[in-house]
């Protein structure tokens, strides 16, 4: 395996040329790409470029619209149900956090679910929109199903992210994003390209047996919950992926369980769906509803600093605060370029010569 490293603005222009080459409006094209990078420059690699070909595969099996007309279906004053129209959930996503935004700066809080969607990139990009304006933020999204609820040897659940966004003063935001799988699939995707083994506890085979195939999705096998079985907590996991699956899709009348489509375009949908496509929930509530906002960040900075100092079992290893690890990888990126692997950089370049754009160099 080997690492090549490309600068941020070499990365967004690849590709912003790839979705503009898919038929997306350039202001879509520009925060598509903005999604993408944001995810690769916050070292979440496996949703980043890496997916690209992705989105394109889906696009030429006409499972995503360049040009979608997203619009509110149902509205109250605090809520809003939005239709994606099919389009990428990486332009769907932000067109519903803003609509959430708009609404707390007026009531105090806002809260949107979305359907009719697709991938809409990491949870954190859409929730980091909220704490912007010193809101707390909150994203999720439902996915195709991958995960075995617990005690089930069926896959009926996605990874079904979900985030939540804190603005702290001195501190850089405190951000939980995190899959309600053990691991989310495009973990496994890194190490099926590097050709490495992944932890136990991560997947089971198609009779229910742990595994450390990364292929083993492939072979009939299934994604665990977060927690991996029941001595170790996995129906908290599984009742974590459920609720995303009901805010995201129940609530808004997207595909919900074993009916969310897949992102792989070679797996056709389901011909019974139950909602229109993928489905998103998004909340923002502000802060100074509450106490005043500085008084907030000012104790945010105080529980950080409590919990950074806090004694550990090895002192060589120090308490990591929620999205502390994404901040400092977007800071060295940001100075020294984005390494992707060659896999990564071999399937761009064909992506490029099949598009008949600029490749990567």
């Amino acid at each position: 395996m080997k690492f090549y490293t490309f600068t941020e603005n070499n990365l967004r222009r690849f590709t912003e040329n790839v979705f503009l080459t898919m038929g997306c409006p350039e202001v879509d094209a520009k925060l598509a790409a903005d999604v993408l990078l944001r995810s690769d420059l916050r070292g979440i690699d496996s949703h980043g470029v890496a997916r690209l070909s992705g989105y394109v595969r889906l696009w030429e099996k006409k499972r995503i619209n360049a040009t979608p007309m997203v619009k509110v279906v149902h509205e109250t004053a605090t809520t809003a149900t939005v239709d994606g129209d099919g389009g990428l959930g990486l332009v769907v996503a932000p067109f519903a956090m803003k609509i959430a935004i708009e609404k707390a700066k007026t009531y105090g809080s806002g809260w949107v679910a979305v359907k009719n969607s697709n991938h809409f990139g990491i949870a954190g990009y859409h929730a980091l929109m909220a704490v912007e304006q010193d809101m707390i933020g909150i994203s999720m999204t439902n996915a195709s199903p991958l995960v075995a609820p617990t005690y089930a040897n069926e896959r009926l659940l996605g990874t079904n992210p979900m985030c939540y966004a804190f603005p702290a003063g001195k501190y850089p935001p405190v951000v939980v994003d995190m899959a309600t799988a053990a691991a989310a699939n495009g973990k496994l995707e890194i190490a099926q390209r590097a050709n490495q083994p992944i932890p136990e506890g991560w997947v089971q085979d198609k009779e229910g047996q742990t595994s450390i195939n990364p292929h083993q999705l492939k072979e009939g096998g299934s994604l665990l919950p977060l927690g991996s079985d029941k001595d170790h907590g996995s129906h908290k996991g599984y009742g974590l992926g459920a609720t995303v699956d009901i805010l995201s899709a129940v609530l808004s009348g997207a595909n919900y369980g074993p009916w969310v489509p897949p992102f792989v375009a070679f797996l056709e949908p389901p011909t019974d769906p139950v909602g229109e496509g993928i489905g998103h929930f998004f909340g923002a509530m502000r802060v100074d509803g509450f106490r005043p906002a500085q008084d907030f960040k000012d104790h945010l900075d105080n529980w950080i600093t409590r919990f950074k100092s806090a004694k550990t079992i090895d002192p060589e290893k120090k308490v990591i605060i929620p999205g502390e690890p994404e901040y400092a990888f977007e800071n060295e990126r940001k100075k020294n370029g984005i390494p992707l692997i060659d896999a990564v950089v071999n399937d761009l370049n064909e992506l490029a010569l099949k598009l008949g754009i600029a490749g990567l160099s």
